[in-house]
């Protein structure tokens, strides 16, 4: 079976030459593409789609290159700042990046909502539409009905929802994992939306694999979106377990979930929702 994850994050250390932005989190160690390529075989995943992260900025340059080296292995949802000088041209252009098969817009932070919620971005996602480009987004719970609007507005737009919206508890004491999931499943009318069921462990109740608390919510997300519409994805540098582990509990802990529903979950339903052909 063809194991492809939806969101992997790769990045290099802050430094003067290559600055992280002043929004940015602490200090993480880098991780990049030999280390990843190393895990992903350990883990049996033959894909990756490169996630450019928040705190290094609107830049993709690490994911171009690791496509570069790489192009069976790896592919890019790249990130886009609508207000550059440019912008319309560059989204124009995008697919001609090698490797480049979409965007990914994070709203989880104020400052990186801001754009959102004043109208910047409103002309973004009719050019995405207009030009056939796919759209990783991650929006917390409260604003799911902003992403119920634009999925309305741009029929034609495949969007893809992040991590289904859920909060980590840390940082936000108000979170309860999945007491919001229904409005995750009313979006499933929206034939353009996909969820996608990454990090979860990170927001499972008990704390050990096969972190069977996550089973349930799992299942109410197939069984709405289907396994065409339902994107597996580890998030794997913020894992609470081995990356084999995110795997197998998807694969060997969910007895309803097998034959094409498995590989669709798994990484058939994804590819054909971006456009890799891997």
């Amino acid at each position: 079976m063809k194991i492809v994850d939806a969101q992997v994050h790769i990045w290099a250390a802050n430094t003067p030459e290559r600055p992280w932005p002043a929004r940015a989190e602490p200090h993480r160690e880098p991780l990049g593409k030999d280390e990843l390529l190393g895990e992903m075989d350990k883990a049996g995943v033959q894909g990756v789609v490169i996630v450019p992260p928040s705190w290094e900025g609107d830049r993709n340059d690490l994911a171009l290159e690791a496509v570069a080296a790489h192009p069976d292995r790896f592919c890019v949802m790249g990130r886009l700042d609508p207000e550059v000088p440019g912008a319309r041209e560059q989204i124009a252009g995008w697919k001609k990046q090698q490797g480049m098969l979409g965007v990914r817009f994070t709203f989880h932070t104020e400052v990186l909502r801001a754009p959102l919620l004043d109208g910047r971005f409103d002309w973004v996602w009719g050019e995405l539409e207009k030009h056939g480009i796919p759209a990783m987004v991650l929006f917390h719970h409260e604003y799911l009905h902003l992403l119920d609007g634009i999925a309305g507005r741009y029929p034609g737009l495949r969007l893809v929802l992040d991590h289904l919206g859920l909060k980590s508890t840390k940082g936000y004491p108000e979170a309860t994992n999945f007491a919001t999931l229904d409005k995750v499943l009313a979006l499933a009318k929206r034939p353009n939306v996909a969820a996608k069921v990454s990090a979860l462990p990170c927001y499972a109740d008990d704390k050990t694999w096969p972190f069977r608390s996550l089973h349930e919510p799992i299942r109410r997300v197939f069984d709405a979106f289907g396994p065409q519409r339902t994107f597996w994805g580890s998030d794997v540098s913020r894992l609470p377990c081995s990356y084999r582990e995110s795997v197998t509990m998807f694969t060997e802990q969910m007895p309803w979930l097998k034959g094409s529903d498995l590989e669709g979950v798994m990484g058939q339903g994804l590819c054909d929702w971006i456009g890799w052909r891997i």
